[in-house]
C-alpha cells in the first residue's frame, strides 16, 4: 500500500466479462484504486466511487490529501475507477485495433459504453462493499454514467453527486451539437475579448498553415482544422490563458517554433486516448437513430474560417481526424460502422428515473460549453429526488478547480433530500 502525503493507496484489479450478457465469455480487467486518509486506514468508512468524465477518461492519479480527493477522504473510502478501456484497465489502443477486423473492432467497442461501466461497478461493489450501497461522484460524462446507474441498478446507490453532467434523456447527437456550436462561438468570442491581440496572431498562424506543409513533432500534418481543435478546452477555467500563451510564443524566426508545435501536438493528440474520439458520439446513440457524424453534419459555415474572427471548435469529433491523426487511423473503418449503427441499446430508463428515490444532488454550470444547461434542467425535472444547484461561478471543471468546495456544497444538498 503506497503512501502519499496524507493518503494510503491500494490498487484492486477485477476480472469482468467483456459482454455482461455473456458472463462465461471473454473477459477484461478493470483497475479500481482505493484511496483512504492515512489516519483512517482501519476505519469503517462508507465508499464513494468516482465516475470520471470522458468518454474514455482514466481516473485522476492522487498526489496528496488535497483538492476534492482530500475532502472526500475525510468521510469516505474513495474508489477511483479506471473505466474499462482506460488507464490500467484493459486499454483500448491502436494495438487493440490492429488485431481485429473493422467489424470485429466496432463490435468490441460497443461494450465500452455507460451500461457496461455500470455493470462493472456493480460487480466491484459486490466484492468491496457487499450488501451496502455506495455514493457516486460523477463529473461530466460521469454524470451520464450516473443516470445509467440509476436506471440499471439503483439498489447499489446510496447517494449520487453530479457536477456538470446531466444529459438529455431522449436527445440524440443532433440535438446536442445544434446547441453546442453557439456556445462554442460564445467562448471563442469571450477569448478574443480578453485577448484582442490574438485575433491577428491567430489569423497569421492560419494563413501560414494554409500556405505551408507544417508537421508536428510526431509527423502528423498540422492543418488548419487540426489547429482549430485547440478550442476543445475553452470551457475549462484557466484554458483561455493556456491558449493565449501558446499563441503568444508561436513564432521562431518566421517559422512556427518547436515549443509551439509540441504544445499543439500535446493538446490535439486525440489518439492517445482513442475511446474519446471513437465513442464520442456513440454516447448519444439511441435506439434506431444513427449518430452519423452529427458534429460534422451540423457544423455552421462560420466555423470554416471565413468569419470575422477565426473560430476554434470545441468538443467535436470529425471524420477527417481518422485520416490525419496517425494514432486514430487504425480506428477509421470501425468509427464509420459505429457512426452508422442503428441498433443501440437504451441507456436511460425514464419511468424508473421518474420514480427514483436515491438522493441526487447535481451542479449545473449555467455557462457550460460542453453540457447544455437547458437540457440538463429538462432532465432534472424528470428525475425523482433530484435537486440542482445552478451557478456560473465555475466552468465545466468546477468540481476539480474548486478544491473541495463544490463537493461540500453537493453533500450538503444531498443531506437535505429524503433518503432512499
Amino acid at each position: 500500500m503506497p503512501r502519499l502525503p496524507g493518503l494510503v493507496v491500494t490498487d484492486h484489479v477485477f476480472t469482468v466479462p467483456l459482454d455482461h450478457s455473456q458472463p462465461d465469455g471473454p473477459t477484461i480487467e478493470v483497475l479500481a484504486r482505493e484511496v483512504v486518509a492515512a489516519a483512517k486506514v482501519d476505519a469503517d468508512l462508507p465508499w464513494l466511487i468516482y465516475l470520471q468524465g470522458g468518454p474514455g477518461g482514466a481516473s485522476p492519479r492522487p498526489m496528496s490529501a488535497s483538492g476534492w480527493i482530500g475532502r472526500a477522504a475525510k468521510d469516505y473510502r474513495v474508489l477511483l475507477l479506471d473505466q474499462r478501456g482506460t488507464g490500467r484497465s484493459t486499454a483500448v489502443t491502436a494495438r487493440t485495433a490492429s488485431s481485429r477486423t473493422p467489424a470485429e473492432l466496432a463490435a468490441y467497442l460497443r461494450h465500452f459504453r455507460a451500461d457496461s461501466i455500470v455493470r462493472d461497478a456493480e460487480l466491484i461493489r459486490a466484492q468491496l462493499s457487499p450488501d451496502k450501497p455506495w455514493t457516486t461522484l460523477g463529473t461530466s460524462y460521469g454524470g451520464f454514467i450516473t443516470l445509467t446507474y440509476l436506471s440499471l441498478a439503483p439498489e447499489g446507490l446510496k447517494t449520487c453527486l453530479i457536477t456538470g453532467g446531466l444529459p438529455g434523456l431522449d436527445t440524440i447527437a443532433d440535438d446536442v451539437y445544434s446547441r453546442t456550436y453557439p456556445r462554442v462561438r460564445a467562448k471563442v468570442e469571450a477569448f478574443y475579448q480578453r485577448y484582442p491581440e490574438d485575433v491577428e496572431r491567430v489569423r497569421r498562424i492560419v494563413d501560414h498553415l494554409r500556405d505551408n506543409d507544417v508537421r508536428l513533432p510526431d509527423g502528423d500534418p498540422l492543418t488548419v482544422r487540426r489547429f482549430q481543435t485547440l478550442g476543445l478546452n475553452l470551457g475549462m477555467g484557466d484554458y483561455a490563458e493556456t491558449l493565449h500563451w501558446l499563441i503568444d510564443g508561436a513564432w521562431d524566426d518566421g517559422e512556427l517554433g518547436a515549443e509551439f508545435l509540441y504544445g499543439v501536438m500535446e493538446r490535439t493528440q486525440f489518439g492517445t486516448g482513442p475511446l474519446f474520439s471513437v465513442l464520442h458520439e456513440s454516447i448519444y446513440g439511441q435506439d434506431d437513430r444513427p449518430t452519423n457524424w452529427a458534429a460534422d453534419r451540423l457544423r455552421p459555415a462560420e466555423f470554416d474560417g471565413d468569419a470575422e474572427h477565426f473560430l476554434f471548435t470545441g468538443e467535436m469529433i470529425y471524420p477527417w481526424m481518422f485520416d490525419e491523426i496517425a494514432l486514430l487511423k487504425p480506428f477509421k473503418e470501425a468509427a464509420e460502422l459505429l457512426a452508422t449503427a442503428t441498433d443501440w441499446t437504451p441507456l436511460y430508463d425514464v419511468p424508473k428515473l421518474q420514480a427514483n428515490r436515491v438522493p441526487v444532488a447535481a451542479a449545473v454550470w449555467h455557462d457550460d460549453m460542453y453540457v447544455d444547461a437547458g437540457l440538463s434542467l429538462q432532465t432534472a425535472a424528470r428525475v425523482g429526488n433530484l435537486k440542482t444547484w445552478i451557478t456560473n461561478e465555475w466552468e465545466h471543471d468546477g468540481g476539480r478547480a474548486s478544491g473541495g468546495s463544490v463537493l461540500d456544497r453537493l453533500l450538503t444538498i444531498a443531506a437535505d433530500l429524503p433518503p432512499a
